[in-house]
């Protein structure tokens, strides 16, 4: 659980872009809009496997690039 404790000084919308950006950092945002909507497993497998696959490509681009 993220808990932000305002400072003495400061104003509410920076405390509270404070706890937006702890928010990002965990993935909780990230992981909501992901949630919001069921996604059938075929569909999460098929994802991740994309995901890989673009993962992957893009390390021998890098690796290639590197080479040369």
């Amino acid at each position: 659980m993220i808990k932000v404790k305002p400072r003495p000084t400061e104003k509410l919308i920076t405390t509270l872009k404070r706890f937006r950006k702890l928010c990002e950092r965990e993935g909780i945002v990230r992981d909501m809009r992901r949630r919001m909507h069921y996604e059938k497993p075929s569909d999460q497998k098929r994802r991740e496997r994309q995901r890989s696959i673009r993962r992957i490509q893009k390390e021998q681009e890098e690796a290639a690039s590197g080479n040369s």
